[in-house]
């Protein structure tokens, strides 16, 4: 569901992003096409070894890091660099791995990467998210043994388990990633305090393009305010990325291996919401999934993204949110591939870097970002004035997950969240709106759509769910509409709508609930 619920349904600039000249010019192989992005990647694998290669002594922008603690260099002695691995679960093509690396190298010491494996007790806490996050971390650990890089899985949160795991190894700095979200704040705030102060805390913006802290320095409106920034400073941050080589100096102690199944098979989650069979996790089931949306779906984005019917997304919004492929990679890749594909480039383009940077920023500034109370004054007003407006139906949370409404479209809709772990970006607005609409406060909306959406969605509990859910219910990033019951001036969508977009009735019958 990469069409992020955002906007999809506005028209929109096309952005100069996609003006931007990429970095190599692809050579692609004729025929190696693989409709579904199931199994191994062809031609990109083997393309991307070698642009990494050959930009393999490209410096690092040290505008990608903020620190995080007072100290700023490594006390002599220190036997290692480590890199906490927080959001970005991949090797390549990822700034805070290229940063500890070549902080190691300069320093001749040897790279621990390490994650922090914690499960909080809740309803969110699945299954499917889980074994897709472990199966992801398996080949990153693969791929660090085959490069002499030490990868560690942690047991417990960072704030109780790094600092000691670091004085055990006598690390001399941590990098780490960047979200915006409070839990990875929070955990980031209580390393800090809980980390010797000699020792450098550094954080590198891995996820974004241009990085969160470097494109705005507050909260922006909307996609119009930021899009201008962000554009402005493609040409420095949109580039390729060095190769993260085979380390030069080995650690004297090596990692204890994991037992990925034994792993999984202990965790706390709930196993109703299981694995789906669509989406292979992992930096590799990434590429291949970019690969068939180069080949096979790129060339229908601009005109038939808003079609539920049509396979015309890019479909990777689980590899991304999971750090398993860089949204850099991917705008490289397509702007550099995706020439014959003509106005789908810029219209994709303005969805994976504009729309998709303007959530973190939102999350980032706004601490609010879950919660009525986070949206604009006038939408607060709005919902609040309209608060006691008669529902044409109500619906309990149950009813609503289990997908029984008089709506078959909706219902539909739910039903292919739940049964694959994702639904359409342009039905999200309609889903969410719906619930805006059948639930009896706005609160109870919000409450609602984030629980379903992260709790079935393989890109839930990310910035980009928060904010459609707050763009649907709340009116985040959009304006005021012409004033009517229950939604007051938040804008409206309705099924005659979709009915004039789409054929509803094919949408109906291929995602029937089998209970009904």
């Amino acid at each position: 569901a990469f069409t992020y619920f955002v906007m999809s349904a506005v028209k929109r600039k096309a952005t100069s992003a996609a003006a931007t000249e990429p970095a190599a010019k692809q050579q692609k192989k004729k025929g190696e096409k693989n409709h579904e992005g199931a199994g191994a990647a062809g031609w990109l694998k083997d393309h991307l070894k070698q642009l990494r290669k050959d930009n393999k002594d490209m410096k690092f922008n040290q505008k990608r890091l903020r620190f995080i603690s007072d100290a700023k260099s490594m006390k002599q002695g220190s036997e290692g660099v480590l890199y906490w691995m927080l959001r970005d679960h991949r090797v390549q093509d990822n700034w805070a791995m290229v940063h500890a690396q070549q902080l190691a190298l300069r320093e001749k010491l040897p790279l621990h990467v390490c994650v922090c494996l914690l499960v909080p007790q809740s309803e969110l806490s699945t299954l499917r998210h889980y074994s897709f996050m472990l199966k992801g971390l398996e080949e990153v650990a693969k791929e660090c043994k085959a490069l002499d890089i030490q990868f560690h899985l942690l047991h417990g949160s960072a704030g109780e388990v790094l600092p000691g795991f670091v004085a055990e190894h006598s690390l001399g700095a941590v990098v780490t990633d960047f979200s915006p979200l409070r839990e990875p704040l929070q955990w980031l705030e209580e390393v800090k305090a809980t980390l010797p102060s000699e020792i450098p805390l550094i954080q590198v913006d891995a996820h974004n393009i241009v990085p969160c802290w470097v494109t705005s320095p507050k909260l922006e409106y909307a996609a119009r305010t930021i899009r201008g920034k962000i554009t402005k400073l493609l040409p420095e941050f949109l580039t390729e990325f060095p190769l993260v080589e085979k380390h030069s100096y080995a650690a004297t102690t090596t990692a204890k291996p994991v037992d990925w199944d034994k792993t999984l098979a202990s965790l706390q989650v709930d196993r109703a919401v299981g694995d789906t069979e669509w989406a292979q996790p992992g930096t590799k089931g990434g590429l291949a999934m970019l690969e068939s949306f180069i080949d096979v779906r790129l060339k229908l984005f601009d005109t038939k993204r808003n079609d539920p019917n049509a396979a015309a997304l890019s479909q990777l919004s689980p590899w991304i949110r999971f750090g398993h492929l860089s949204a850099q990679r991917v705008a490289t890749q397509v702007q550099s591939s995706g020439k014959s594909a003509g106005h789908s480039v810029a219209s994709f383009i303005e969805e994976l870097v504009v729309r998709r940077e303007l959530t973190d920023n939102f999350c980032f500034y706004n601490k609010k970002y879950d919660s009525i109370q986070g949206a604009y004054e006038w939408a607060q007003k709005t919902l609040k004035d309209h608060a006691k407006d008669e529902r044409p139906y109500l619906y309990a949370r149950e009813r609503l997950e289990k997908a029984e409404t008089h709506d078959k479209l909706w219902n539909g809709a739910q039903y292919q969240m739940v049964t694959e772990g994702k639904m359409h970006g342009f039905l999200r607005m309609y889903w969410a709106k719906k619930i805006l609409e059948w639930t009896s406060s706005p609160e109870e909306a919000l409450s609602i759509a984030l629980y379903l959406n992260d709790r079935y969605s393989l890109d839930g509990q990310d910035p980009n769910g928060f904010v459609g859910c707050m763009w649907s219910i709340c009116g985040i990033h959009d304006q005021g509409w012409k004033e009517r019951e229950v939604f007051g001036k938040i804008r409206y969508m309705n099924y005659k709508g979709c009915l004039r977009k789409f054929d509803v009735a094919a949408f109906e019958r291929k995602y029937r609930p089998k209970s009904h």
